[in-house]
């Protein structure tokens, strides 16, 4: 959901089969900007998530070329194992074939992993955020940050593409409260507001103890359609504006 006048804009980098809260900011927004044309961090959740299984939470990661490569953007970095998503369905069949809604939705993710051809890691994670989120409820449209051509790094690049973009509010993760300059925002017309991930309710999981901080295929396969009652952005209307 977003604000009732104006546009509100979120800019972040993808994520491989992202948590929840992931979902719910892309929810609160009017567009949703892919930040990949910036430095690829190591160990990090561009090419790995969390997910559950009978021996505990598990990862899955991409595997990716990264040797000699300590620079590269995003948007640069390439898979290195075209075997990878025959691997991740396998996973998955295997943690989550009991699930309630697996069988559900088999047809859709085993096409999306087995039909995954593209080698860039940037564009295989918008495929995936493409592909689930409607699943979700979510249809706020994609872009890369990269299509607004601004200059820049952190507050003036995120001032640009929001500017670039005709928003009227920025939508940020709690994360860049240590180095963003809301005033600089602000002095240009743009509020900004922060999304706060608290508060998420306990939904029937697979393997407890239970755990909020996994992929949202978790969710999505555990409850079906009844994954946005388990978000936040259903029930709160607009993040938290900053003052």
């Amino acid at each position: 959901m977003t604000a009732s006048a104006g546009k509100a804009v979120a800019i972040v980098q993808s994520n491989y089969v992202p948590w929840k809260g992931y979902f719910d900011l892309m929810r609160s927004v009017d567009e949703f900007v892919l930040y990949d044309d910036v430095q690829y961090t190591r160990r990090d959740w561009r090419n790995r998530n969390r997910l559950k299984s009978a021996d505990g939470v598990r990862w899955l990661t991409i595997p990716v070329h990264v040797k000699g490569r300590y620079l590269q953007r995003i948007d640069e970095t390439l898979t290195s194992d075209p075997d990878w998503p025959a691997r991740h369905w396998s996973a998955l069949v295997g943690w989550y074939r009991r699930a309630p809604f697996f069988e559900r939705y088999r047809p859709v993710l085993e096409a999306l992993y087995l039909e995954t051809r593209e080698r860039h890691l940037s564009k295989v994670n918008r495929r995936f955020l493409e592909t689930l989120a409607p699943l979700f409820g979510v249809t706020t449209p994609i872009s890369y940050s990269i299509d607004y051509q601004c200059e820049g790094t952190k507050t003036d690049r995120l001032l640009g593409i929001c500017q670039a973009a005709g928003a009227t509010r920025y939508v940020s993760g709690p994360a860049a409260r240590v180095y963003l300059q809301e005033d600089r925002f602000r002095a240009a017309g743009i509020d900004v507001a922060w999304m706060s991930y608290d508060g998420y309710p306990e939904y029937p999981q697979l393997y407890p103890p239970f755990e909020h901080h996994v992929s949202a295929l978790d969710l999505l396969l555990n409850v079906g359609d009844e994954a946005p009652r388990y978000m936040l952005s259903r029930a709160r209307a607009t993040p938290e504006v900053a003052h």
